[in-house]
């Protein structure tokens, strides 16, 4: 395989087309004494339903509007241009004089033609289970994912509902709809194919169908969140003030250009967790609970301009329990408990473009390998009884608990199985009606799965140098060997003190033709696989620890003065000792050694003795 080929972004398709349809559209029917929330599900679906009345309507109206928020938000930096609009403009002229049922099937004609890319997102799940009805949305940055939960108890159930899940069609004039649910009201919620509605102003019923072209790397994320959720994890409790306090000290400052916009996560056992905002350094002592954890950590996560999505729910929220799987761009689960619904929000820290903090996110994942033999009686029994815990459908299947795990993590993955993180329970929900290509699926391009093949070779890549740069970071030089080339390359990567890429640069021509425009070209993707395989084995393995030349560690411990930093430099024969409060102008010692295996002693005992001292790893992961 050459690398060099300059079309070979086409060898992966970038979209995966979804067709839904429904009868009629999903709306909300008003009268005097009540509301009826009706749902269509997909005519391509099989059949589910439910009906019921709703005991906290205000509940569960605030808890939708928050989830429309979700699944429309978009973080992504977009240029000013004006063209489409003026052509959705005139778009708009053409079908005011349509029914609403009509116009809505003008408007998705006239993205296919116009804006294909506008409308991707595919149709909110619903599902219906035992024990609940569960709704979730994927935001169209590929940034945040979003499960609300209703409780069995929050309904006065009617009949006998139809297990499964379907997509339904939630509009515009839908959420206007629920925004009009009053308390004094009563408020019913039907789901299903059939749900019969008086259209005014149409004779006939035609069906609403939907070419969705869904981008394999949206699909891909939404499947990759859910599994990320059976990672391990550090799990700590705040209290719904907390929670406030976050968000109001949050709208109340601006982001500053050029500094730190992280969420400091300090978890010390047997203590309160501390949440820290940066740059501001504005320290809040949640109050819900002490940290349970055995080991004392500090954890940075991105995003936390996406939790003022979740303010619409708040004043309904009793208790928000996180989970944090690691810093930088991994998800971080954060669930808002209230009486009879839970909303759950992932935050991945990264929208669709960030192709740096996406391989971090993936490193964490299993590729597609699992025993499928054993992928088919996890799914056969979740069909059975439609939810499980790993303990409960470790007993049913009679299988060996690490193979049903890897077994549930494959499904997840193919989109036939989610795990519910308030529930702690995995629950049988297939993303569509049809076997997705997981092939497409596995890697995001042709470079990604290039750079995965290389990795398989042994010997073909390796690091060439690592520089510590103090205030900027390290700088990574590979050499990556290509047989089919007959060449080498010399990929460089800066990244900065937090992991995030700075800048990087290859010698192959396609880097030099393209840059970074279209991503990053296979050999820079490898370089960063394996600097953090390389990191990882650094952390866990002790005979590749005693062969460290250079390495940097953050210690940080806070006080009535402030955070306190240490930073740590080992590079070959000598030392860099720097501390001082953060923030502030900072100390510097510097130490040179006879050989390198005293100034790796010196080093070790340095971090030994802050450790000691209740000093906290606060070097980004």
């Amino acid at each position: 395989m050459t690398h060099e080929n300059e079309n070979n972004q086409d060898a992966l398709e970038d979209f995966t087309e979804i067709k839904v349809g429904y009868d009629n559209e999903s709306k909300v029917l008003e009268s005097d004494d009540k509301s009826e929330i009706s749902f269509l599900g997909n005519i391509y679906r099989d059949t589910v339903s439910f009906e019921g009345e709703l005991k906290d309507p205000i509940h569960f109206r605030e808890a939708m509007i928050a989830l429309s928020t979700v699944v429309k938000s978009d973080y992504r930096y977009v240029p000013k241009d004006r063209s489409k609009y003026l052509a959705y403009l005139q778009m708009k002229r053409e079908a005011s004089n349509l029914s609403s049922w009509n116009a809505q099937q003008e408007y998705f004609n006239w993205l296919e033609r116009n804006d294909p890319n506008a409308y991707f997102i595919l149709d909110p799940l619903i599902s219906v289970y035992p024990d609940e009805v569960s709704f979730e949305v994927f935001s169209k940055d590929e940034g945040s994912y979003a499960k609300l939960s209703v409780n069995k108890d929050a309904f006065n159930i009617k009949g006998n509902p139809t297990f499964g899940t379907t997509n339904i069609d939630f509009s515009e004039s839908l959420l206007k709809g629920i925004k009009k649910m009053r308390s004094f009201k009563k408020s019913f919620l039907k789901i299903g194919k059939d749900v019969t509605l008086s259209t005014k102003g149409s004779e006939e019923t035609k069906t609403l169908e939907k070419q969705v072209k869904v981008p394999d790397s949206w699909l891909r994320g939404f499947l990759q969140v859910q599994s990320s959720a059976t990672l391990k994890s550090d799990s700590f409790s705040m209290a719904t003030l907390d929670f406030y306090n976050i968000l109001r000290f949050l709208r109340m400052n601006k982001d500053q250009k050029g500094k730190r916009r992280g969420l400091r996560i300090e978890l010390v056992p047997g203590q309160y967790p501390l949440i820290v905002l940066e740059p501001w350094e504005k320290v809040i002592v949640t109050s819900e609970e002490i940290y349970k954890g055995k080991e004392s950590k500090v954890l940075r996560i991105w995003g936390r301009r996406r939790l003022m999505m979740m303010k619409q729910f708040l004043p309904f929220t009793d208790k928000i329990d996180v989970n944090v799987t690691g810093s930088g761009g991994f998800p971080g689960f954060w669930i808002f408990r209230g009486k009879n619904m839970t909303l759950t929000l992932a935050i991945t820290g990264f929208a669709a473009f960030n192709w740096a903090q996406s391989l971090n996110f993936d490193l964490l994942l299993p590729r597609q390998n699992a025993d499928l033999k054993n992928l088919d009686v996890v799914t056969d029994t979740l069909l059975e009884k439609r939810s499980g815990s790993l303990k409960e459908l470790t007993k049913s299947t009679g299988l060996k608990k690490m193979e049903i795990f890897k077994a549930l993590q494959t499904a997840c993955q193919q989109g036939l199985v989610m795990y519910d993180s308030a529930s702690e329970l995995y629950r049988l929900r297939p993303v569509t009606n049809e076997n997705l290509d997981l092939r497409k699926l596995e890697f995001r391009n042709i470079n990604e799965r290039f750079a995965h093949d290389l990795m398989s070779i042994k010997g073909s890549i390796a690091i060439e140098k690592e520089d510590r740069f103090i205030g900027t970071g390290v700088e990574v030089t590979g050499n990556v060997t290509v047989k089919e080339d007959k060449r080498d390359y010399t990929p460089v990567i800066l990244f900065d003190e937090d992991g995030f890429v700075k800048k990087a640069s290859c010698t192959c021509t396609y880097y030099k033709k393209q840059g970074l425009k279209q991503g990053p070209c296979a050999h820079l993707i490898a370089l960063h696989l394996l600097f953090n395989e390389y990191s990882e084995q650094k952390r866990s393995n002790s005979k590749i620890r005693a062969k460290i030349t250079v390495e940097t560690k953050t210690y940080s411990k806070r006080s009535k003065k402030g955070e306190m930093i240490y930073q740590v430099t080992l590079n070959n024969k000598r030392l860099k000792v720097r501390w001082g409060l953060n923030y502030g102008s900072m100390r510097l010692q510097n130490f040179q050694f006879n050989s390198v295996n005293d100034a790796r002693d010196a080093y070790f005992d340095r971090l030994s003795n802050l450790n000691d001292q209740g000093y906290l790893d606060a070097t980004a992961g």
